[in-house]
């Protein structure tokens, strides 16, 4: 099998090898000899070289048609799961949807990391990114050139909900960005600069301060909450990888009591402060998921997991099985380790209640999916 990036199903191409790993020939693409009927002229000019995107050679809905299928054929690889029923789709607008863009910099040049390596890649504008985002970029390479510049900059981060504005330093050769820059900064960018972004998102309001994640896809974030939480109601709810409380804080609105758990601190830190602010009744837990499972004292009638890439893993989905959540919800952004996980639960006593695909990353190959399932008081195979 010979696997090369930017050749579409059904095409002719020709390749240019370049190695050989575990039985599979890797190449580059040399030219696509008879293109198919879903390819398209990429939007951006620095599609290919530049390893932001992936996908944007191909008509949206091909994209889509694409993740689901890449996520059924994980759960019947990895997971072992044929799941016949639909795979729901949410998606929105599929260009400038980025609320946050990380940009390198290196001898006097702005923009991503070439594809496959650390090589600077600049850019002039991102199409994936929101108007003001871009704004800020255009104003960043204004200033580069100027003696006032910090030298030792390596990474900036911009935030932004299209009128406030986030400035994050991501990286540096070591010294300290003095205060001057980030005036310099809110002089040339525009939009009101803070150091805590206050975000609205399902109908509430969530500061996040610079080292608290938060959804990146300025168009979807209402939905992810609803397609998680939708059907769920009761008593007693948690949830794991709360980061700032997107899912907590409507999980109070249906729930009488919620737990919220949360290993970084500044993110626990946003979420406390969310939870009071709103008037939640949300119990802030800065510890790790495995910890909090392996003393939680009740079941919960519903549980939701926002993991990072790694999945939920080994510890975790035994301490579920243990506690047993009467319905769970699985926010994921890699479908391998999403299928390794659900295998297990499913093995566990779970029954796969939905699944569909958020694409809260158009354009590139990542896949967000929501997984909806529930305890089926079966005894474990």
């Amino acid at each position: 099998m010979c696997l090369t990036p930017f050749v579409l199903p059904g095409e002719v191409a020709r390749v240019s090898p370049s190695r050989q790993t575990a039985g599979f020939m890797r190449a580059s693409l040399v030219e696509v000899v008879r293109p198919s009927a879903r390819r398209v002229t990429p939007g951006c000019p620095h599609f290919g070289p530049c390893g932001g995107c992936q996908y944007q050679h191909a008509e949206y809905e091909f994209q889509l048609e694409q993740k689901v299928e890449i996520t059924r054929d994980a759960l019947r690889r990895v997971g072992k799961i044929a799941w016949p029923e639909e795979v729901r789709v949410v998606s929105g607008p599929p260009w400038e949807y980025r609320n946050r863009s990380q940009f390198h910099i290196h001898d006097g040049r702005i923009g991503y990391h070439h594809a496959g390596s650390r090589r600077l890649h600049a850019i002039d504008r991102c199409p994936i990114s929101s108007p003001r985002v871009n704004e800020a970029l255009a104003a960043l390479r204004r200033m580069l050139p100027q003696p006032r510049f910090p030298r030792f900059l390596r990474s900036i981060e911009v935030f932004t909900d299209e009128r406030q504005v986030q400035i994050n330093i991501r990286e540096t050769t070591g010294e300290r960005v003095a205060k001057t820059f980030f005036e310099w900064c809110a002089a040339q960018i525009p939009g009101d600069h803070v150091t805590a972004l206050d975000y609205q998102a399902a109908g509430e309001t969530f500061r996040v301060s610079h080292q608290s994640f938060f959804q990146v896809n300025r168009f979807l974030a209402d939905r992810l909450v609803a397609e998680a939480l939708e059907g769920a109601a009761g008593e007693f709810a948690v949830d794991l990888y709360a980061g700032v409380g997107l899912f907590s804080i409507p999980l109070s609105r249906r729930f009488q009591r919620v737990q919220a758990v949360e290993t970084n601190a500044a993110s626990a830190a946003d979420l406390r402060f969310n939870a009071e602010r709103a008037g939640a009744s949300v119990e802030a837990r800065n510890e790790s998921a495995e910890a909090y499972l392996a003393n939680l004292a009740g079941t919960p009638d519903f549980l939701a997991a926002d993991p990072p890439r790694a999945g939920l893993g080994k510890a975790v989905v035994e301490q579920l099985l243990l506690v047993k959540p009467r319905r769970l919800a699985i926010v994921s952004c890699d479908p391998s380790t999403l299928a390794r996980d659900l295998r297990s639960l499913l093995a566990g006593g779970y029954r796969l209640e939905s699944l569909a695909v958020v694409d809260l990353f158009p354009q590139t190959a990542h896949i967000e999916t929501v997984v909806r399932l529930e305890w089926s008081d079966r005894q474990a195979a």
